[in-house]
C-alpha cells in the first residue's frame, strides 16, 4: 500500500523522522509531507502517534487526467465497492494545481464523486448518500497538472484535533505546528520546560504529552474506524494498537512544566485544555507577566510563540518585544526557543540563534529561532 501524511509547509523533516522512530520503512519527503509503502497497519499505527502529521492518506490510484472526461473515467475504473457501501455516506474534497483544463477543485471534486456515485450505482442498484460535513468515507483528489491522484483519508478529521482543546484564545497556535516546534526546537523533554507567553497552552500540553509519551491520537475517534471493514481484522490490530500505547505513557513528566500567562482568560482556557488532555497536573500554571521571568533550575528551555502582530492588537508590540527580550537574557543556562514571526521581536532578542527555521504558521511565514 502507498501512503502520503501531509503536514505544514516546513515540518517535513520533523515528520519523516517520526516515521522513521514509528519504524516505517524508508519514509520519503516531499514539499507537504511524505510518502511511504507499507501496510494498513503502519496506516494506522501514523494516525495514533504522529504529533506533527496533517492528514493519513492512502492512494487508491494514479491516472493521467488532462480533462474532466478523463477524471470521470479514471474514478469509475475503480472498483469502489471495495471501500464504500449503501450504509456509508461519502464525501469528496480536491486539490488542484497547474491543471490545463480543471482549474476549479470544487468542479473537480464534483467530477470524481459523481463518479464514484454512478460506479457504485451500477454495482449495487443504489448510491450511498453524499455527507460533505461528516462523510465515514473521505475521498481526497490531488490532481497536479495532468496527473490524477485518488486517496483515502484514514484520519478523517485533521490530525492536529487531537480533542483537547476545549477552550480558546485569539490567534491559537495548531497542535501540530506546537509539536514541529518542539521537535524542530529540539527541546528536551528531560529538562523542565517554561512557556512564558503560553496563551491557551498549546506548546505547554503538546510539550506534556510529547514527555509523557503519551500518543497524541489515543483519546480520539479516526475515520478509517467507520469505514464498512472497521470492525474486521483491522480493528482488533487497532485495539491492539491502542492498548500498545495506553501501557507505555508515563504516569508524569520526567520534569517541571511552567505555563505563564498575563491574561486570566488566557490561563483559564489553559487550564480547561490541560485538563481536557490529562496533563492539568503535570503543568505548574499561573497569571503572571514577562517581567516577573526568572530561571527556576540552573538548565531547561523556554519555549514560547509570542504575539506577531498580524492578528493580534498590541499598539505595543515593540516594548513587549524589549521586555520579553531582557527576560530571556535573565535566563542563564537556559535554551531559549522562539516562534518569531515578527522581525522586531528578532532584532529585540539580538544576537545570532544558534538554529533558524522557515515555517508557516497558517498563511503567514514564521522562523522558529534557537538561542543556546
Amino acid at each position: 500500500m502507498k501512503f502520503f501524511v501531509s503536514c505544514a509547509k516546513g515540518t517535513e523533516g520533523p515528520l519523516r523522522r517520526e516515521l522513521v522512530t514509528l519504524r516505517i520503512h524508508a519514509p520519503r519527503g516531499d514539499t507537504g509531507g511524505v510518502s511511504f509503502d507499507g501496510s494498513f497497519e503502519d496506516g494506522m499505527k501514523v494516525c495514533l502517534w504522529s504529533r506533527v502529521g496533517m492528514r493519513v492518506l492512502l492512494e487508491l490510484a494514479a491516472f493521467r487526467a488532462p480533462d474532466a472526461d478523463q477524471l470521470y473515467r479514471g474514478t469509475r475504473a475503480i472498483d469502489w465497492s471495495r471501500h464504500v457501501d449503501l450504509g456509508t455516506r461519502f464525501a469528496v474534497s480536491a486539490s488542484v494545481q497547474d491543471s490545463p483544463t480543471l482549474r476549479h477543485s470544487g468542479f473537480a471534486a464534483l467530477k470524481v464523486k459523481d463518479a464514484i456515485a454512478d460506479e457504485l450505482r451500477a454495482r449495487l442498484g443504489a448510491r450511498p448518500d453524499v455527507a460533505p460535513d461528516d462523510p465515514d468515507v473521505a475521498v481526497f483528489l490531488h490532481l497536479r497538472g495532468a496527473e490524477a491522484r485518488l486517496y483515502l483519508d484514514l484520519a478523517g478529521e485533521p490530525l492536529h484535533r487531537r480533542g483537547y482543546r476545549v477552550a480558546m484564545t485569539e490567534a491559537p497556535l495548531k497542535e501540530t505546528l506546537a509539536a514541529a516546534v518542539l521537535a524542530l526546537g529540539r527541546v528536551d523533554p528531560a529538562l523542565p520546560f517554561l512557556d512564558p507567553m503560553a496563551g491557551s497552552g498549546t506548546l505547554a500540553i503538546e510539550h506534556a504529552l510529547a514527555a509523557r509519551r503519551v500518543a497524541p491520537g489515543l483519546h480520539r475517534r479516526f475515520g478509517f474506524e467507520r469505514w464498512p471493514d472497521g470492525g474486521g481484522e483491522n480493528g482488533r490490530r487497532w485495539q491492539a494498537l491502542k492498548t500498545t500505547a495506553a501501557r507505555s505513557a508515563l504516569p508524569s513528566a520526567p520534569a517541571p512544566i511552567v505555563a505563564r500567562d498575563r491574561s486570566r482568560e488566557a490561563v483559564a482556557a489553559l487550564r480547561r485544555n490541560a485538563e481536557a488532555a490529562g496533563v492539568a497536573d503535570d503543568i505548574e500554571i499561573a497569571v503572571a507577566d514577562i517581567d516577573t521571568l526568572a530561571a527556576t533550575a540552573p538548565a531547561g528551555t523556554v519555549c514560547t510563540n509570542p504575539p506577531y502582530g498580524e492578528r493580534l492588537d498590541d499598539p505595543d508590540l515593540d516594548a513587549t518585544y524589549e521586555r520579553l527580550a531582557r527576560a530571556l537574557h535573565r535566563m542563564k543556562g537556559w535554551s531559549r526557543v522562539i516562534l518569531c514571526g515578527n522581525p522586531g521581536l528578532a532584532r529585540a532578542l539580538g544576537g545570532r540563534p544558534a538554529l533558524s527555521h522557515r515555517l508557516w504558521n497558517g498563511p503567514l511565514e514564521v522562523r522558529l529561532l534557537r538561542y543556546e
